[in-house]
């Protein structure tokens, strides 16, 4: 699916983690787009023009007005949409399918285990008004394993699939974070090299600003 120079991709997201996935693709790829933000603080996320294009209420979520067969699509769930623009570009989600599955790979880790997890060790580190030891130990320390994971897998590649990729779009994000998981990577030297080369990236940085 070749990219359209049509109108903008509308993207409904808020500067969070997840919600600053896909504007990082939209620069990456060149890819028109129009941020549109969701206060998720004042719940914004709840309000029903949102619900119709993201049913579970989560950020983030795009309209794309040229999708498949010229009409328009919404797409919700961060790597879904990943794919999806993956697919249309022909950019950072290769054809090969076992290049492919690599990146599906390390894409659904993410989605699946590294975010969810950080975020809760987020939440009961730093954001829970009730301090309960027992929950900010269970996912300190599986914040810990997952870095672990992430360290050991940048031991003989620059990026997770070998190639840069949708995946390291949608890990980069939650490792930015890194200290407030309670992770310090600077005791992670493969994670530390690659986190570093991927905020570098004048793609990155530009997606980063636009929420």
């Amino acid at each position: 699916m070749a990219a359209a120079t049509g109108k903008p991709i509308d993207v409904h997201t808020w500067s969070t983690p997840n919600g600053w996935k896909i504007p990082i693709m939209m620069e990456e790829c060149g890819l028109p787009y129009r941020v549109v933000p969701v206060n998720i603080g004042r719940g914004d996320q709840m309000a029903p023009d949102f619900l119709a294009i993201s049913p579970n209420n989560k950020i983030p979520a795009i309209v794309d007005h040229d999708g498949p067969g010229g009409e328009p699509i919404a797409i919700f769930e961060s790597g879904a949409i990943l794919q999806y623009l993956g697919r249309k570009t022909g950019r950072f989600y290769p054809a090969d399918e076992r290049a492919r599955v690599a990146v599906d790979q390390w894409l659904f880790w993410q989605v699946a285990g590294f975010g969810p997890m950080l975020g809760q060790a987020h939440h009961f580190r730093i954001y829970a008004q009730e301090k309960i030891p027992y929950a900010i130990e269970r996912f300190s320390t599986e914040s810990h394993r997952l870095y672990g994971v992430l360290d050991k897998r940048l031991a003989d590649r620059d990026y997770l699939a070998g190639e840069y990729s949708i995946a390291d779009m949608a890990t980069v994000t939650w490792a930015k974070f890194h200290q407030k998981q309670g992770v310090d990577v600077g005791t992670l030297p493969n994670v530390k090299r690659w986190l570093d080369a991927v905020l570098a990236r004048p793609g990155v940085q530009r997606g980063l600003g636009a929420v």
